[in-house]
């Protein structure tokens, strides 16, 4: 058994504002490098073995302090980044709660595509496939991975299950552990969105 902890990044200044999507730049505001700065006394309960991260910013940022307490390098890992908003990325919420065909996509998240984007189910595949990956690389182990709340959401929903269309039924914090543990049998979920 493999015990994943999925851990999204620190509070940018654009999180519930913004849709930042893989937009490059996006950082950690100062309280998410305060929230990042206190999680590796919030793993210490884990014995972790490796950590890995989606390779924009906000993530590795957020690995950057656990990674250094622990003497690790945070391994990137691309199936493990956010959800592509294709070209919504950089749009306020604001501005897209008013379109009717954000309100579609925002309901029927498992059969539509963001606009030279992803889908949902897309990101559920990359992300539970790299896990059955590193289960098979790390058996027995206690490995962290840093990323982003769709891509998390999608994952724990594919491991529950729950229905894709559903994801705005779960909400994953800043700088929240969700605590995933691959079995033989398939992925156990032991936490989620576990805050400080």
């Amino acid at each position: 058994m493999t015990t994943f902890l999925l851990i999204r990044h620190g509070l940018t200044d654009a999180v519930g504002l913004r849709i930042t999507g893989r937009l490059p730049g996006v950082h950690l505001n100062e309280i998410g490098r305060g929230q990042a700065a206190r999680l590796p006394a919030r793993l210490s309960k884990w014995k972790i073995d490796a950590i890995y991260s989606s390779p924009l910013e906000r993530a590795r940022e957020t690995a950057a302090p656990t990674a250094e307490q622990l003497g690790y390098r945070v391994e990137p890992e691309i199936a493990f980044a956010e959800f592509d908003f294709g070209a919504w990325s950089g749009t306020l919420i604001a501005e897209l709660e008013q379109r009717d065909d954000w309100k579609r996509f925002c309901r029927l998240r498992s059969s539509l595509r963001a606009p030279g984007g992803e889908m949902l189910p897309e990101v559920a595949i990359r992300f539970v496939t790299a896990l059955q990956s590193l289960a098979e690389k790390h058996p027995d182990r206690i490995v962290a991975v840093f990323s982003h709340a769709d891509a998390i959401k999608a994952a724990l929903m594919h491991s529950l299950p729950i229905p894709l269309d559903n994801i705005q039924r779960l909400e994953i914090q800043p700088a929240s552990i969700s605590v995933l543990r691959w079995q033989e049998w398939g992925p156990m979920v032991l936490g989620v969105n576990l805050t400080e």
